[in-house]
């Protein structure tokens, strides 16, 4: 290859690094996402190792100044460039200028460094299967449930609402599903194991299989093209919208088949076939005990609010909040989320971590689930908790 066409090359790539703020654009209405200009490079070397592990990103960046708009190198610009970059799971950036300029790639989210590479839309221009039109269907039937909340308000329905809050969000989604039995952050006797995987399916977010299948595969495609919920592809994607396009996740994945250990256990293939009659149990026991009130606020306000919290550590953790670790991917701690999902927004901790049953690391990052943790631990409940150690630490920090 000639000289002039490497260098026309090698500025097409340097498209794929955004700085902090520096474009004056104004954000599209209702949206959150807007056009950001993008920076020229000297150079950029992006080495990933193989197709296999997308998050091996290494990122060389020497910078110099075009219209006065550019930023100088620092520790600062190097500490984010591989969260910046934009990157395919063959390691492709953008495909070319045009399109750069043609705002089809290349938009920055609102108040975030984080750039959609390609802007997905689910709901025009394909099939929808059997599945897709199930699950948009039960969340449109939940949101329109919660409209009624103002009109059957009641104390003794709210705090249903609240208690099962607790006991589905923080017991089901983020102690069992995610911590438990995703991770396998620490172990439980098979009983209460199984009885706050349980809660979780109360949350009316998918069986234990499957939602363990679809977060390990977040983790290994982290913020690439394969992963199955990642804002660089708009933040409504990765916050619900990705929910309702089921086929996706086997294109970019395949088979689930990450999944054997809870494969193997009746209990987890009972739940996964039997899954949609646990919920409709739940909500004829509300309605017996409380009637419509009970059901407005003990399934739909309190499966909405659930819904939301989960989705904002997919969506608003991986755009909004501070890179503590050295992750090479868009991970960020979020204080407020952490406040709403139980210590799940310390999500930057998370995927430096992600075997540690503890993800608010420091005394002041509050973490419930993680008292949870301890406190049956303390009793004798909860073996083998796994937490990193100053040694771990180091190697993910971002002065190694």
């Amino acid at each position: 290859m000639t000289e002039p066409k490497k260098k026309k090359k090698q500025s097409v790539l340097s498209m794929a690094l955004v700085t902090s703020p520096v474009a004056k654009s104004k954000p599209y209405p209702f949206l959150p996402i807007r056009f950001s200009k993008a920076l020229k490079l000297s150079s950029l070397v992006l080495n990933p190792s193989d197709q296999k592990n997308p998050k091996s990103v290494h990122l060389k960046t020497h910078c110099k100044r075009e219209n006065s708009s550019l930023f100088a190198c620092s520790k600062k610009n190097t500490r984010n460039a591989a969260a910046q970059a934009i990157r395919g799971d063959d390691g492709s950036l953008f495909e070319s200028e045009a399109e750069v300029k043609n705002g089809m790639i290349g938009r920055r989210i609102l108040l975030s460094d984080v750039v959609v590479k390609r802007e997905r839309n689910v709901f025009l221009g394909r099939k929808w299967n059997l599945l897709d039109i199930a699950t948009a269907g039960v969340v449109l039937a939940m949101h329109l449930l919660s409209l009624f909340a103002p009109f059957y308000f009641n104390w003794s329905a709210f705090w249903v609402a609240f208690g099962l809050y607790v006991i589905t969000g923080l017991l089901g989604i983020t102690l069992s599903f995610h911590r438990n039995l995703s991770h396998r952050s620490f172990k439980l006797p098979k009983w209460l194991e199984y009885l706050f995987a349980y809660c979780g399916v109360q949350a009316l977010q998918g069986n234990p299989i499957d939602w363990v299948s679809t977060h390990r595969y977040h983790h290994q495609f982290c913020d690439s093209e394969r992963d199955p919920h990642s804002p660089i592809e708009g933040f409504w994607y990765s916050h619900m919208s990705w929910l309702f396009d089921t086929n996706s996740i086997i294109k970019r994945c395949g088979e689930p088949n990450n999944v054997g250990d809870l494969e193997k256990q009746p209990f987890y293939k009972f739940i996964q076939q039997t899954y949609i009659l646990h919920p409709i149990a739940l909500a004829t026991l509300l309605y017996a005990v409380g009637g419509f009130p009970f059901l407005v606020w003990g399934m739909g306000v309190r499966i909405i609010w659930v819904f939301h919290i989960t989705w904002l550590v997919n969506s608003a953790c991986h755009v909004w909040g501070k890179q503590e670790w050295n992750t090479g991917d868009l991970s960020r701690n979020n204080w407020w989320v952490a406040l709403l999902a139980f210590g799940e927004g310390w999500h930057n901790n998370h995927h430096a971590f992600e075997y540690s049953a503890r993800h608010g690391l420091e005394w002041w990052q509050i973490d419930m689930t993680w008292y949870v943790v301890r406190l049956l631990e303390a009793i004798g409940l909860a073996t083998d908790v796994k937490v990193p150690n100053e040694t771990q630490k180091q190697k993910k920090a971002f002065n190694n």
